[in-house]
């Protein structure tokens, strides 16, 4: 009896992880989601130059999406090289976009984030456990990690837009 109590606990922890990273990687909780984030971006302020930075809108959103990718590649791949370095997570810094581009990385953007919530949602996930081919990381810490880089720059393109007034988004 005593052992079913126990393992019935650990099922519903497992469950209870499972939602709050969900929830926290959708966002919406704590912080706005990225869908409401980049919702009726002005397609005319997608190369503006960030005051006093280096990068556009557009390259703030591409490296959310190469960050991203790149978590999630390491996770599930054991072949994936990341990219250098700083350099290799941000777009070139003369580099413009095209509102295709805007819209292929906005897709992209979500498509990783589905991948990374199907590697949550999946019962076989072990969070604890060492990455069978990083055996210094979990999955959980990448899970986190991109919860925690995504949370930030979802924040910080919010705060741009409304302080150079692109088209802001509401008012929590």
């Amino acid at each position: 009896m005593a052992k079913q109590r126990a393992e019935s606990v650990i099922a519903d922890s497992g469950k209870i992880l499972r939602e709050e990273l969900l929830a926290l990687l959708e966002g919406g909780n704590a912080h706005m989601s990225y869908g409401d984030a980049v919702a009726g971006f002005p397609m005319e302020d997608i190369n503006r130059r960030v005051p006093h930075g280096s990068y556009t809108m557009w390259h703030l959103l591409e490296h959310m999406r190469i960050v991203q990718w790149d978590i999630l590649e390491f996770t599930r791949n054991p072949e994936h090289v990341s990219p250098d370095f700083p350099d290799g997570y941000w777009p070139a810094p003369d580099k413009k976009a095209t509102p295709a581009m805007w819209d292929k990385t906005v897709k992209g953007f979500r498509d990783d984030l589905d991948a990374i919530q199907g590697i949550v949602r999946d019962p076989k996930t072990d969070f604890f456990g060492p990455i069978p081919h990083a055996r210094d990381y979990t999955v959980l810490r990448e899970m986190l990690l991109v919860a925690d880089h995504n949370a930030f720059h979802v924040g910080e393109l919010v705060a741009l837009r409304r302080v150079l007034n692109m088209n802001p988004v509401k008012e929590y």
